[in-house]
């Protein structure tokens, strides 16, 4: 078997990039952008057009000396970058803006012969004039890739010597002074720029030969921005002599002056058959091939995929190629094809920007041997989208949502590459720099962000603690459910895969789910919280459910020791599977004198709750027992006070209790037995006492429904809740 046939630069890129250029727009329509826009407009026009050309092209040059090129060209370098939906949802705005190109040339081909021959100009005249240019350019594509490239030899020939005919022409039409600007009876600048612009997408056929290339890396970044850079003088050059050899209303009325003003009008026309030939063959050679590489990653069907003989030639994918380009000339308007190609084309030019934006931003392995500053990505996207803005809103709006469209059903469709894609690389930097920014101020309690160890166990009420545990975390914290498997034999700890808990609950919820071999649950969970977390994100809450049974276990005495010492905010639930959560329309938030810390981590909570779409906009409580005979009001606006500045909306009880000398739990027992969720202080107690507080508290749950214990960490505030007895 024949090794397939491999082009150089100049071939492979700098020609078909170049031919494609100089096109149809440089030919049929330069003229008429000076009449309308002046000479300055015009150049203005130019200048614009090439910074987005040259952003781009750099931006893929550099993207392209990176990665391992293949076929498809555009396509294969931003699905490796931003992966398959990206990449694809992108591919398909470049495939579908290379196929309508060629009908754009074919239209403009179709002016010219037509009026060189006098074979008419109507719209009808020029679909039938393209639909049979495109016919003989698609069976020129079938005989082989290398057979039309070799004709570019001969095109590019025509083209130099047609643009030095036109430099060395007369003119008979030469104005008395020359516009600067626009008149006043032209079109607007955005009408012109949008059918002008197509004019310096033609860097696109060079990259779209990728796969066909010796070696890419070096000849997409040398050809492209070759082809970019002569494209640029001659525009600019021609520009500025058209304006000083024709005046403005012919300009805009004669879409074939620059013919009638060559030294040699056959030149010219042999260079404007030439150049809108060989810019449709750009097209009918690089469009297929995008299909093709785009099917072979399963974005398209598999039948676009397939290629026939020694060099794969995409002839399946050819056949959409021509139905789509065969479509754009039955539209038989130069213009309005122009105006729909540029919205497809700065489209994905915003995209390759800000691919190669991110990937030197982000990914650490982004190392190009062509290196370009960053910002030329950043504005190249900028560029990209206010040019579309300016242009026509309605149609970027509508670009984007079918571009949306496409990367949400590639998404759907999970087709995965094995490379990694850019952005797992631009989640990390942007966490890193997260985590070093957070890491560098000082909790504040008032802002408290919780970031919770949740031991939820393993029984049938586990959802309503994962359930309460989210729900305390609020909107930004984050909750890790810890699964201890108790294995006293086997000291092989999990491997690292093994540990992570795929749970389709836990991702309902948000949490993350982990599971470790442990030889003894208490020691679990202590060595969990001595070493789980890392900076900026380091677990400040342990949660878990309350330990019914346990008041003499000197292992649990030992493990709430080494909790306390940690300093950790400690939340335990007792879970009334009677009433479960009630109505989730109640809670009780109950203080004393001794409650400080406790009380405002309470208040914190219970702005969570409100929060919630769980809770049904709760009524909260705060019941504070009045056990010295305090002034009530002096009670009530002291805590009023506290509660406002936490921004928690709630009723404020004071009981008084100097009399009757009622027991705390007695209290709460009377007052929340009907109470779907109370939340109460553990005071400080001496550890030997443990048991005799475990006891009691177990009593208190018999009598009310779901309860939080709360224990809050050295890092809450001190609220004054100490009131000095007025005197008589």
């Amino acid at each position: 078997m024949s090794e397939k046939k491999k082009f150089g630069t100049f071939e492979g890129v700098f020609t078909p990039s170049i031919l494609t250029i100089l096109g149809v727009i440089m030919y049929m329509r330069l003229g008429w952008v000076v009449g309308n826009s002046g000479i300055l407009g015009a150049i203005i026009i130019i200048v614009i057009s090439h910074v987005i050309a040259v952003t781009t092209g750099l931006s893929i040059s550099s993207v392209a000396t990176d990665k391992k090129i293949g076929a498809g060209g555009i396509y294969y370098v931003l699905s490796r970058s931003m992966g398959i939906p990206i990449g694809g949802s992108i591919g398909i705005a470049i495939f579908v803006g290379t196929a309508l190109s060629i009908a754009l040339y074919l239209i403009g081909f179709s002016e010219s012969i037509n009026s060189y021959f006098g074979w008419g100009n109507t719209i009808n005249d020029l679909r039938l004039t393209g639909s049979i240019a495109l016919i003989g350019l698609t069976g020129l594509a079938l005989i082989g890739t290398s057979v039309a490239l070799k004709t570019q030899y001969f095109i590019l020939a025509a083209i130099v010597i047609s643009l030095v005919s036109i430099f060395f022409g007369t003119s008979s039409y030469v104005p008395d002074t020359v516009n600067l600007v626009a008149s006043k009876d032209a079109l607007s600048m955005e009408v012109v720029f949008a059918v002008f612009f197509p004019a310096v997408t033609g860097f696109t056929a060079g990259i779209a030969m990728s796969g066909d290339l010796k070696d890419p890396k070096r000849s997409i970044p040398l050809g492209t921005l070759m082809a970019i850079g002569v494209g640029l003088l001659v525009y600019i050059g021609l520009a500025i002599f058209i304006a000083f050899k024709v005046d403005s209303e012919t300009l805009r009325g004669d879409y074939n002056i620059v013919m009638k003003i060559a030294l040699f009008a056959p030149a010219v026309v042999a260079g404007i058959w030439g150049a809108t030939l060989s810019s449709a063959i750009g097209g009918i050679l690089g469009g297929p091939r995008i299909l093709q590489a785009m099917s072979l990653d399963q974005v398209t069907p598999k039948f676009f995929g397939k290629g026939k003989g020694k060099n794969n030639e995409p002839v399946n994918a050819l056949l959409l190629v021509f139905i789509i380009a065969e479509l754009g000339v039955l539209i038989g308007e130069l213009d309005v094809i122009a105006r729909v190609v540029s919205m497809f084309y700065l489209t994905a030019y915003g995209f390759i920007n800000i691919s190669y934006f991110l990937e030197s931003w982000a990914n650490p392995d982004f190392q190009p041997s062509f290196k370009i500053k960053r910002w030329i990505g950043l504005l190249g996207f900028m560029a990209c989208f206010a040019v579309m803005f300016k242009l026509d809103t309605m149609a970027m709006f509508l670009a984007l949502a079918v571009i949306g469209s496409l990367y949400f059903g590639l998404q759907r469709k999970e087709v995965h590459l094995q490379s990694n894609d850019v952005w797992r690389s631009v989640w990390e930097n942007i966490v890193n720099k997260g985590l070093k920014k957070i890491d560098s101020n000082i909790e504040e309690s008032s802002n408290w962000n919780p970031n919770i160890i949740l031991f939820s166990g393993r029984s049938d009420h586990q959802k309503y603690l994962l359930q309460l545990g989210k729900t305390v975390s609020g909107r930004t914290g984050m909750v890790t459910n810890f699964k201890l498997i108790v294995d006293r034999e086997d000291d092989q700890p999990l491997k690292r895969a093994d540990q992570v808990v795929n749970d389709a609950y836990f991702k309902e919820l948000g949490i993350f789910g982990r599971q470790l071999k442990v030889k003894n649950i208490y020691d679990g969970i202590t060595n969990i919280a001595s070493t789980f977390g890392f900076s900026g994100v380091e677990p400040n809450t342990i949660m878990m459910g309350w330990p019914k049974g346990l008041e003499n276990s000197k292992e649990y005495s030992k493990m709430t020791q080494i909790l306390l010492h940690l300093d950790y905010n400690l939340l335990y639930l007792d879970f009334d599977k009677k009433s479960k959560f009630g109505q989730y329309n109640s809670v009780d938030l109950w203080w004393r004198e001794t409650d400080s810390k406790n009380a405002e981590m309470m208040l914190n909570i219970a702005r969570f709750i409100i929060a919630s779409p769980r809770w049904n906009n709760p009524s909260i409580r705060v019941l504070f027992v009045n056990n010295n005979n305090v002034d009530k009001k002096l009670v009530h606006a002291k805590i009023y006070k506290l509660v406002e500045d936490l921004r928690v909306n709630v009723e404020i009880i004071i009981i008084n209790n100097a009399v009757e000398q009622k027991a705390f739990y007695d209290i709460i027992g009377e007052r929340s037995a009907s109470t779907d969720l109370t939340l109460v202080g553990i005071p400080n107690f001496q550890i030997k006492k443990q048991a005799q507080y475990v006891i009691r508290t177990n009593n208190l749950f018999e009598s009310i429904g779901s309860t939080l214990l709360v224990k809050a960490a050295n890092n809450f505030n001190v609220l004054d809740l100490n009131f000095v007895k007025k005197k008589a």
